[in-house]
């Protein structure tokens, strides 16, 4: 379980890289990298993309309750 929570925080530090570069520059990596998408706009690899990140916010937040 160790490894799975240590890709959880990676993967939801990538997420919180992107919500500070939606938040200060209105850029979403994640669209821009799933197909060059404009703001906002999802296809199904951004829609993937933002599911597994939500997985892995949950994932972290149980790497907490364990400290």
């Amino acid at each position: 379980m160790e490894t799975l929570q240590i890709i959880g925080i990676i993967l939801a530090g990538i997420g919180a890289i992107n919500w500070g570069l939606v938040g200060l520059f209105k850029f979403d990596l994640v669209a821009f990298v799933a197909g060059g998408n404009s703001f906002g706009e999802v296809n199904v690899i951004s829609r993937l993309v933002y599911v597994v990140v939500a997985v892995s916010g949950v994932i972290a937040a149980t790497a907490i309750t364990e400290l």
